[in-house]
C-alpha cells in the first residue's frame, strides 16, 4: 500500500475544469432544448419564437460550459488545498497501486 500524501492544486484545477465544462455541456444542452420546446408550445409567452429562443439557447450553452469550467476550476484548487492540509494533519490516503 502507497499514502497519497499531497496531489497538484494546479492538476486536480484542471481536471475538475475540463469535468465541469463536460458537465455544463450538457446541462446547456438540455436546458437549451428544453427553453425552444417551451418557445414553440408556448409562443404567446416568448415573442421570440423557436428561432430565436435556439440562437439563445446557443448562448446559454456557451455560458453555461464556460461557467462550468470556471467553477470546475475553483472548486478543483479549493479541494486540492485542503486535502494537502488535511493529508498533512492526518496522513493520506491508503491506495493500492498495481
Amino acid at each position: 500500500m502507497s499514502v497519497l500524501k499531497h496531489v497538484g492544486v494546479l492538476s486536480v484545477a484542471k481536471i475538475t475544469a475540463l469535468l465541469g465544462l463536460v458537465f455544463g455541456l450538457v446541462y446547456g444542452i438540455l436546458f437549451a432544448v428544453f427553453a425552444a420546446t417551451l418557445a414553440m408550445i408556448m409562443p404567446a409567452a416568448s415573442s421570440l419564437g423557436a428561432v430565436g429562443a435556439g440562437g439563445i439557447g446557443a448562448v446559454i450553452v456557451i455560458l453555461v460550459a464556460i461557467a462550468g469550467a470556471v467553477g470546475g476550476f475553483i472548486y478543483g484548487a479549493v479541494i486540492a488545498f485542503l486535502y494537502n492540509t488535511f493529508a498533512g494533519w492526518v496522513g493520506g490516503l491508503q491506495v493500492d497501486l498495481v
